[in-house]
């Protein structure tokens, strides 16, 4: 269970800024390189290359050189696998009966 909650705290994290979720979206079904990416999201390309090594290193992007140029795409394995964890966290769990015992009233005050 603490590996679980450790793994999805990871994958929160590297989706908790807004230029990563930005890149994420951007990448759906397309390669793109550092400057394509640069100029559909107006950062600069110090800053997406900044994010694309985290999520590489997350392997959530898989880079391929092509001559000059480095280009990105979505691994698809690891969204997939990260939206399965995310839909398990999210997912309604058993009902869990409290076991608390009953406050008494006293002078029409909870004690």
């Amino acid at each position: 269970m603490a590996y679980q909650a450790d793994e999805l705290v990871r994958i929160l994290k590297i989706l908790a800024v807004g230029t990563r979720v930005r890149i994420v979206q951007t990448l759906k079904g397309r390669v793109l390189c550092v400057g394509a990416l640069a100029s559909q999201l107006d950062v600069t390309q110090g800053a997406v290359s900044q994010h694309l090594r985290v999520m590489r290193d997350a392997g959530l992007v898989i880079d391929e050189k092509r001559g000059y140029y480095v280009h990105y795409r979505l691994n698809q394995q690891t969204l997939d696998r990260w939206c399965k964890q995310i839909d398990e966290f999210l997912a309604p769990g058993p009902a869990i009966k409290c076991r608390c015992p009953k406050r008494r009233r006293r002078r029409g005050r909870e004690v």
